[in-house]
C-alpha cells in the first residue's frame, strides 16, 4: 500500500495519466498538481494514514428538461469535468472529519443524527443526513477523515452541493460497502440529505446526474425508481464546446422564486385531480384551458405548458444525439431555451431593480454566435447561469466577448465526463 510520498511520485511519473485523461480531457497537468497538493494538505491535517484513497465526484449540466424533475418529468443530463475531489482514509470510530478547502472543518459523530436548525445550509447537515439515510437503508457506515477541494463554482448551476453529497456517499460506499451501493441509490441518499437536513428543496436530477455519469435520459415518473437510459454520444467529436456562463447574480433571496415554479405546476395538476404534472397531456391542457386559467392563474398555465412540451422534447434530444444528428439537437435546445424564457419565466428576476445578467448573457450569446450553435438558461435560472453550445472556431471570440462583460473566469469551457464518482488512485 502506497505512502503519501509514493502516491505523489506515481502521479508525477504518469501512473494515473490515463484515468485523469478520462476525467478531464487533454489538460491533465494542472490536475496532477491539484491532486498532489490535496494529498499534501491531507497529511498536514491528519498525518500519514494507512489506506489513503483519492475520490472524485463530478458536477453536472442539465442538457434538457428545465425544471421538470420535481413534477416527475424527463431530463437529459450529463456529468462534467469540473469536480470535487477528496483524499480520505478510513478510521476506527464513528466520526466524519471533513476539512474542505476554504471552509470551516466538520467533525461530526455520525451516531448523532438529530436535525439542528443552526446547521441548515452547512455541510455538517449533509453529513448527518447521509448517515441517517445509510442507517435507514441498512447500509454500513463508519468513521473517516478527508480533505476535499473543489473546482465546481458555487452558484454556477453545476450543482456543487450535489457533487459534494455524492462524494461523501461514495467514500462511505467504498470504505464500508465494497462499492456495491447502486448509483441511483447514492443519488437518492444525497437528495434526502439536501432536502431534509441541509434545507434546500430540490428534485432528484442534480444528484442523479452527478452519480450516474456520462449523458443520461432520466424519467422521474416513479421517483423511487427512476428509469435511466444512457446516451451513446461522444460530445468531444461534435465540433462544439459546452460553455457555461456564470453571470454572478446573487441567489440568496430568490428561494421564493424557485419554490413558486413547482408549486404552479402542482396547482395545475391538482385541477385535474393529479399530484404531479407528468400525468397530464398537452391535449388535456388545451381542452380545459379556460377553466384552468380561472382556477390557477396564467403564470401556472404557462409553467404547465412549458412542463408538458419540455418533457416531450427530452426524448427527441436523446434520439438526435444517439443518431448523430447534432443540428437537430441544437434546434431542440434552442426551443427549450425559448420555452424557459417565455413560458416558465425563469430568466428574469421578478424583483424591482434586480440585476438581469442572465437575460443580458443570452442576448450577448445571440450576437456573438450569429445564429450558430444554441443558447439557453441553465438549471434553476433567475440570474445564475446560461448554457451555450459554441462551434469550436468561435470559442475564443465567444469567451472574450463574455468575459469582457461578466469578468475573467465567467465563461467555463467544459467537457462531458463519461463516468460518475470514482475512486481515482
Amino acid at each position: 500500500m502506497s505512502t503519501s510520498k509514493e502516491l505523489i511520485e506515481k502521479i508525477n511519473a504518469g501512473a494515473y495519466d490515463s484515468v485523469l485523461h478520462e476525467l478531464y480531457g487533454e489538460a491533465i497537468a494542472p490536475q496532477k498538481e491539484r491532486y498532489a497538493n490535496a494529498i499534501k494538505h491531507f497529511v498536514s491535517l491528519f498525518g500519514e494514514q494507512e489506506g489513503i484513497c483519492v475520490f472524485s465526484s463530478p458536477g453536472r449540466t442539465e442538457i434538457g428538461g428545465n425544471h421538470v424533475d420535481h413534477n416527475h418529468g424527463k431530463v437529459l443530463a450529463g456529468s462534467v469535468n469540473l469536480d470535487v475531489i477528496a483524499v480520505a482514509a478510513k478510521t476506527e470510530d464513528s466520526y466524519a472529519r471533513v476539512h474542505s478547502d476554504k471552509f470551516a472543518p466538520d467533525h461530526i459523530d455520525m451516531n448523532d443524527q438529530g436535525k439542528d436548525e443552526n446547521e441548515i445550509g452547512h455541510s455538517s447537515a449533509m453529513i448527518r443526513g447521509i448517515a441517517n439515510r445509510f442507517d435507514a437503508k441498512g447500509y454500513r457506515r463508519g468513521g473517516f477523515c478527508a480533505y476535499t477541494t473543489s473546482n465546481v463554482p458555487k452558484g454556477s448551476g453545476v450543482s456543487s452541493s450535489a457533487a459534494f453529497e455524492v462524494l461523501l456517499c461514495s467514500i462511505l460506499n467504498f470504505f464500508y460497502n465494497e462499492g456495491k451501493i447502486p448509483a441511483i441509490e447514492i443519488a437518492k441518499i444525497s437528495q434526502f440529505a439536501e432536502r431534509e437536513y441541509f434545507g434546500k428543496p430540490c428534485g432528484l436530477m442534480d444528484q442523479a446526474a452527478c452519480a450516474l455519469g456520462g449523458i443520461c435520459e432520466i424519467d422521474f415518473a416513479d421517483e423511487e425508481n427512476p428509469r435511466v437510459s444512457r446516451v451513446p454520444f461522444r460530445f468531444a467529436d461534435s465540433g462544439y464546446k459546452l460553455c457555461l456562463v456564470a453571470v454572478g447574480g446573487d441567489h440568496s433571496d430568490l428561494t421564493d422564486c424557485y419554490a413558486a415554479l413547482p408549486q404552479r405546476m402542482r396547482d395545475v395538476a391538482a385541477f385535474f385531480g393529479k399530484p404531479f404534472l407528468n400525468e397530464i397531456t398537452l391535449a388535456q391542457l388545451w381542452e380545459n384551458l379556460a377553466a384552468v386559467r380561472k382556477a390557477t392563474g396564467d403564470d401556472a398555465v404557462l409553467a404547465a405548458l412549458h412542463f408538458v412540451e419540455e418533457t416531450e422534447r427530452v426524448p427527441l434530444e436523446r434520439e438526435a444525439l444517439a443518431s448523430g444528428n447534432f443540428a437537430e439537437f441544437l434546434q431542440l435546445v434552442t426551443e427549450s431555451g425559448h420555452s424557459s424564457y417565455e413560458y416558465l419565466q425563469n430568466v428574469l428576476v421578478p424583483k424591482p431593480g434586480a440585476e438581469q445578467g442572465a437575460a443580458i448573457a443570452l442576448n450577448l450569446a445571440s450576437t456573438l454566435l450569429r445564429g450558430k450553435g444554441a443558447w439557453r438558461i441553465h438549471g434553476g435560472g433567475f440570474g445564475g447561469t446560461t448554457q451555450n453550445f459554441v462551434p469550436d472556431e468561435l470559442v475564443p471570440a465567444f469567451r472574450t466577448g463574455i468575459e469582457r462583460v461578466f469578468g475573467p473566469g465567467s465563461c467555463h469551457i467544459l467537457t462531458i465526463r463519461p463516468v460518475g464518482p470514482v475512486q481515482v488512485m
